[in-house]
């Protein structure tokens, strides 16, 4: 079981600290450029990268906003994304 958001890093220092700012510097997706951000993705490093790299996860300098529609495909498709449930293997040969 992966825990819950606050037990996997989600808490309140990254609402604060990490989501507010990104929301409030990039009102308007930064994919789509379209749709209001609701979202604050790590970028272009995932947060367990940056927890590797000794990187602050919670600094809003790593993230970006998108809309809904581009987070939920961009976690799904993105080979940097530990989430990645939609990436396309190759077939095995």
């Amino acid at each position: 079981m992966r825990g819950t958001t606050t037990e996997q890093g989600y808490g309140y220092e990254h609402r604060t600290l990490f989501r507010a700012p990104v929301l409030r510097r990039d009102p308007v997706c930064v994919v789509c450029g379209d749709a209001p951000s609701t979202h604050a993705d790590h970028w272009p490093r995932s947060r367990k990268q940056l927890l590797a790299q000794g990187l602050d996860p919670n600094d809003s300098q790593y993230g970006r906003g998108l809309c809904a529609s581009c987070h939920y495909r961009e976690t799904a498709t993105a080979p940097e994304q530990a989430g990645g449930w939609n990436r396309r293997r190759s077939p095995s040969r």
